[in-house]
């Protein structure tokens, strides 16, 4: 028979121990996840990403064996003048991981002239068409219409709580640019297909198929790489927004979308969930189209981008999870990259193949804090 002292060892012990279970699997986000954490985590049918690129999309070595085919298609970086040498480190491993051998064009936008400098020397880095471009002010600055005495309690409460850029209008004009205006601009009217890239991110891996035509062929719409929750203090009318609108236009939902990415209870709320978009391969036509042209300017019209702090991840997210269907959705298992505090590093055959650089430990795609798992159920 147990005494009472042992029974109370006992149960401290069992205590103790899920403590330090919890303590481990809600660590904070940003840390490395163990390899071993990773196996057998998925279940059910396997999703698309998991069975590889078809061989049809590498380039050999030597480029004369292989017809040249390329899909109409550039890289779009916003940033500033001051970004030089960010920007330059993001491009340098483009450049060696990928476009060298495929030459794809780069456009440069800024709410303000790129100087001289700037120009040359990312220029001087890429044997690639290089423009640049200027944001006209209707699509950067704060709108008019914008109750700016509600704006400025809005920021001035989320300064009070510590919210990550709470007190920026500048973010807010980035936030609202890329979510509706980036596609938009002069220089990015003749292409379709777009490669985000941002200062200072780590490309991992050497990329040897071209993630633009198979974009193209397999009539993608949108790629990531990172996929996590969104801070509820930046969007809390957000959904109820956009609900809204789905409630006046329900003729625009495809049938076989990814809703269950996003909604847990049938659309009863949002899960949060969003895929990175410091990282996105897409295909500008979608955002042009009429679904995601009604959506924005319905969600621009309320103001959240100011009167909150509504994100381009979340409303380019929703977009594609509500108004694609869920097989024009594609995680680039392949692709290493990084943007601070969160990596995605390939794991398995990708990885020992000597492709990439990064450990595959140090991988965030099943955090506690991801919605990797969730994109796989959609499958």
């Amino acid at each position: 028979m147990m005494t009472p002292t042992r029974y109370i060892v006992l149960v401290l012990t069992i205590l103790i121990s899920l403590h330090y279970i919890l303590t481990i699997t809600h660590e904070e986000y940003g840390k490395a996840t163990a390899v071993s954490r990773l196996t057998g985590y998925i279940k059910g049918p396997q999703p698309p990403y998991k069975d590889g690129v078809p061989e049809q999309y590498y380039k050999p070595s030597d480029p004369v064996a292989l017809p040249e085919r390329k899909a109409n298609a550039t890289f779009v970086m916003l940033v500033r003048n001051t970004d030089g040498p960010g920007i330059m480190n993001s491009m340098k491993q483009i450049e060696d991981r990928f476009n060298r051998k495929f030459q794809y064009p780069y456009v440069f936008l800024n709410d303000k002239p790129f100087t001289e400098n700037f120009k040359k020397y990312v220029s001087q880095l890429t044997d690639a068409p290089v423009e640049f471009g200027i944001v006209p002010p209707e699509h950067w600055k704060q709108p008019e219409w914008i109750d700016e005495q509600k704006a400025t309690a809005a920021r001035e409460d989320m300064m009070r709580n510590n919210v990550i850029y709470g007190g920026s209008i500048t973010y807010r004009n980035m936030c609202r640019f890329n979510s509706g205006f980036f596609y938009r601009q002069e220089l990015l009217q003749k292409y379709r297909y777009y490669w985000r890239v941002e200062p200072d991110v780590k490309y991992f891996c050497d990329i040897d198929y071209d993630p633009f035509l198979l974009m193209q062929d397999q009539n993608k719409v949108y790629g990531f790489t990172v996929s996590l929750y969104e801070y509820e203090a930046t969007i809390p009318t957000l959904w109820q927004t956009v609900k809204e609108f789905l409630d006046e236009n329900p003729e625009l939902l495809p049938a076989d979308n990814a809703f269950s990415f996003i909604s847990d209870d049938g659309g009863l709320t949002y899960n949060r969930c969003h895929f990175w978009s410091n990282f996105e391969i897409g295909d500008m036509d979608f955002w042009r189209g009429e679904a995601y042209s009604k959506f924005f300017d319905y969600l621009d019209s309320k103001g959240g981008f100011y009167y909150e702090r509504w994100g381009d991840a979340p409303v380019h997210s929703l977009g594609a999870a509500l108004f694609a269907n869920k097989s024009q959705i594609h995680f680039f298992n392949d692709i290493g990259y990084r943007h601070e505090p969160f990596q995605h590093c390939p794991q398995g055959d990708i990885h020992t193949n000597g492709k990439c650089w990064c450990d595959p430990g140090a991988n965030f795609d099943y955090e506690w804090y991801s919605c990797l798992s969730r994109y796989d159920k959609l499958f």
